[in-house]
């Protein structure tokens, strides 16, 4: 039979003895009404309702139908959806590429373009590149990636899904992994470049800088150590390595790294963060490369310098959290560095920095850049709207013109 509805209504395809009636449902009342359609042409049916009464059943059974049908419409087609889980990796576009050295191959993971300056990070213990790219994708850094080429390098057998390392290979010692960044310099053509570096990345950067001081214009360095490891370091970390290596990441091991980053009680600042990097070390690292590079970084030698004589020649931002556990070592430090070129800098209400205070370390990189001579804009916006537009300006440390001689961040910060 062919019935018209009308609009904002459902029909009901009960009928009882009468086969002309049925249920009409006014969705704006929510009320439901019975109505017999009159006899007439096929045309002029469902046009002219006359109320008609409902008994029990017939009510009951409306219902029934107009739930199911409620339930077909809506409900059916609706899943349930869960926020995406907090991961590490960000949204720039990143390119991994495996870079042979003396000592076997290395990945470095390249963000941005490769004709624009270079900034060349190194990561910790347990971590690896894609540590720095929520960073360097946190909104007040997507400017930068716009007239920087960032080069992530990560340690040997330290990425996501690195195969373990063969039982012969001899894991290269703190100055060793410092001279591949030699290597990474010839294979991409890179002159110089600012150094971003935490924990033993620091360490790392800090030793290449002092070989090779013309090949670097500046270091940001995060819990950066300076002297060998003290005994208790030695032992809790040798420990750490003879279990990754006999029984894989214990629980011991685990809240070891955990409190090697985020110092004591970092559920207490953010939960759902310290359980980000739980998963990564407990799903993402390979336990026995982890040992290697453990072994080698708790048998780093002392950097030798002095605030007297030999020291860092390049401007170095020297930066901690104020519940790091490595505060004092930034200390000892800051004090083996030339005040004319070096900042010491604390930044509270964290230990990893990176992570729980993405707003003031970026604040605090763009001006050490804009300090070394450096186009560092505060925001994204500012970037644009600073463009000449139909020109390339590419941000050069040497340029007369962008060339700043006053470090604004040049006394020691606590922010």
């Amino acid at each position: 039979m062919d019935q018209s509805l009308t609009k904002d209504a459902f029909f009901s395809p009960y009928q009882d003895q009468s086969p002309k009636k049925l249920s009409y449902y006014d969705c704006s009342s929510g009320y439901s009404t019975p109505y017999k359609f009159l006899q007439g042409s096929p045309e002029d049916r469902g046009k002219q309702p006359v109320e008609m009464p409902m008994n029990a059943e017939e009510t009951a059974l409306l219902r029934f139908n107009l739930s199911n049908s409620m339930d077909d419409i809506e409900l059916k087609n609706i899943q349930l959806q869960f926020p995406n889980a907090r991961r590490f990796s960000g949204e720039a576009a990143v390119t991994e590429v495996r870079v042979r050295t003396d000592r076997g191959d290395i990945v470095v993971a390249v963000q941005g373009y490769r004709s624009k300056p270079a900034i060349i990070t190194y990561h910790d213990l347990g971590l690896n590149h894609v540590c720095f790219q929520p960073f360097f994708n946190y909104v007040d850094m997507r400017g930068l990636l716009e007239n920087f080429c960032v080069y992530h390098v990560n340690a040997p057998g330290q990425e996501d899904g690195a195969p373990s390392l063969p039982e012969d290979y001899v894991f290269p010692t703190m100055d060793e992994l410092a001279n591949q960044l030699n290597y990474v310099l010839g294979h991409f053509g890179i002159r110089s470049f600012i150094g971003f570096g935490v924990g033993a990345g620091a360490n790392i950067l800090a030793r290449f800088a002092l070989v090779h001081p013309q090949k670097v214009d500046a270091l940001v360095l995060i819990n950066c150590s300076s002297s060998t490891a003290g005994w208790i370091e030695w032992a809790y970390q040798k420990l750490n390595a003879r279990t990754l290596r006999n029984r894989g990441l214990t629980q011991g091991v685990l809240d070891y790294l955990m409190w090697h980053h985020f110092g004591r009680n970092p559920e207490e600042r953010s939960h759902d963060l310290t359980q980000v990097y739980r998963m990564h070390f407990s799903r993402n690292v390979n336990p026995s490369n982890l040992a290697m590079f453990i072994e080698a970084y708790v048998r780093r030698s002392d950097l030798g310098i002095t605030r007297d004589s030999d020291t860092l020649k390049v401007p170095v931002l020297n930066i901690t959290g104020a519940l790091s556990p490595h505060v004092d070592d930034t200390v000892t430090f800051n004090g083996r560095l030339n005040p004319n070129n070096s900042t010491w800098m604390k930044i509270s209400d964290s230990a990893m920095v990176l992570e729980e205070q993405p707003a003031k370390l970026s604040e605090a990189f763009r001006l050490f850049l804009q300090g070394e001579g450096y186009v560092a804009p505060l925001s994204p916006t500012k970037m644009s709207g600073s463009r000449t537009e139909g020109s390339r300006r590419r941000p050069c440390r040497h340029s007369p013109v962008i060339r700043i001689t006053e470090n604004p961040i040049s006394e020691a910060l606590v922010c």
